[in-house]
């Protein structure tokens, strides 16, 4: 196994009955519904810190899927956005390699992602650009290079800007279906943002803000409705109908090589995970390099 040979990578994963699987690289991708599995390495607990191991419920697949870290959580949060991502599982496999000096190295990327033409991503997500050290950087390239291999892609996930990533979290404690509330209520929220409005006029227009504001945020969840997410989320932010740009499959994995060198569903669970603040930089930064050293056998 040499990382300069994308054929000689393996992988390790969990088959359905837990029992653990190696296989070469290239066929394992080519075979394995690794959104369909578990971890196949457990998430460190932090002593000390706020945040552990969690369960994110995904819009998209209607599953859970485990998260490790604050910064992980967020990073789930865009993919789950994502119209072009069909599944999302949590360190569903680890990479096996050898190194210029025949050393075996081994690494389990954060995030696994299915897109709708079948390709996929591997993605870490630090909290800041060198988190998990000179380990995590080596591995990344190492990790891109398989994935360049067979077609899909590797990412360490910028970390987002705090305004975005609060947004975010607003949105996606409304993300249940149950949100979009009574039959014909989605289609008059979509009627009433058919042109560019601020979002408590179209409200009004619908109804009881009571009843219509979280039909409105689910619509921006699923993208159905679109408001600038960089900039504070307030009453009179512009809201309008269809969809925003996005980043999805389209990055290569020679860009994200580059790159790399340099709770339960329910509702009242979900508003108190939003409302939450983001771990600091330092205590998430000690996660991942726990993390770093749990991935990269010695």
């Amino acid at each position: 196994m040499t990382a300069d040979h994308g054929a000689g990578f393996e992988a390790v994963f969990l088959d359905p009955v837990g029992q653990v699987v190696q296989q070469r690289w290239a066929d394992a991708a080519l075979a394995v519904a690794f959104e369909d599995l578990p971890p196949v390495s457990a998430f460190p607990v932090i002593p000390g810190r706020r945040w552990g191991p969690g369960l994110w419920w995904s819009s998209t697949t209607g599953r859970h899927v485990t998260a490790g870290s604050n910064a992980m959580r967020t990073q789930l949060m865009v993919l789950d956005r994502d119209p072009d991502v069909t599944a999302l599982a949590g360190q569903p496999v680890r990479l096996l390699w050898r190194n210029r000096r025949g050393q075996v190295r081994s690494w389990v990327p954060q995030l696994f992602a299915r897109y709708t033409d079948g390709t996929a991503l591997l993605a870490d997500c630090p909290s800041h650009p060198d988190a998990g050290g000179e380990r995590a950087l080596t591995a990344a390239q190492a990790v891109a290079e398989a994935c360049r291999h067979i077609g899909w892609t590797y990412r360490r996930m910028t970390p987002l800007d705090d305004i975005l990533a609060a947004n975010l979290k607003w949105l996606a404690g409304y993300r249940h279906p149950r949100n979009a509330g009574r039959p014909g209520l989605a289609a008059a929220v979509l009627e009433a943002f058919a042109r560019p409005r601020p979002l408590i006029e179209g409200v009004q227009a619908v109804g009881d803000p009571i009843e219509v504001l979280p039909a409105v945020f689910n619509a921006l969840w699923h993208r159905q409705l679109t408001t600038p997410l960089e900039a504070p989320l307030h009453e009179r932010a512009v809201v309008s109908s269809g969809s925003l740009p996005h980043a999805g499959a389209g990055v290569t994995a020679d860009r994200l090589q580059e790159d790399a060198s340099g709770s339960e569903d329910n509702h009242d669970e979900e508003t108190r995970d939003m409302s939450e603040t983001a771990e600091s930089a330092d205590t998430d930064a000690g996660g991942e390099e726990a993390g770093a050293r749990r991935g990269e056998a010695v």
